[in-house]
């Protein structure tokens, strides 16, 4: 007995011509890399803005952030925040059959208030007043 596949039409084979630049680590790595340079900004705490940030920015050909662009955004300081964090990141470089190039990427920002932090304490200041 033999299977044998063959590509047609219902069950095209897949391929990766371009190959995109990753983050060293991974996406667990790229997250934590955001959750850990995210500063909160005072304005947003202030007036309690949360919210996604949409940032589309380009991975030249050394690996390097270049022109980095906020494609929506919530204002009160979020979206400054969101182009610094992303401009620090460095990823490895794409070399697609021996030829380096720019390659746009896109990803979002979730600015979330930190009420289970607020929350705690006032649990605690509770506790602590029997």
């Amino acid at each position: 007995f033999c299977d044998v596949k063959h590509n047609d039409s219902k069950n095209p084979k897949k391929k990766k011509f371009l190959k995109i630049p990753t983050f060293p680590g991974g996406k667990e790595a790229y997250q934590n890399f955001i959750k850990e340079n995210v500063k909160y900004p005072e304005q947003a705490l202030t007036n309690k803005v949360e919210g996604l940030v949409f940032v589309t920015y380009t991975v030249d050909n050394i690996g390097e952030i270049v022109d980095v662009e906020i494609t929506k955004g919530i204002g009160y300081g979020c979206d400054e925040e969101a182009e610094r964090v992303i401009r620090l990141m460095k990823y490895e470089p794409a070399r697609n059959r021996g030829v380096r190039m720019k390659v746009e990427m896109k990803t979002r920002i979730h600015f979330q208030l930190p009420q289970a932090v607020e929350k705690n304490i006032f649990l605690s200041m509770l506790s602590y007043k029997r």
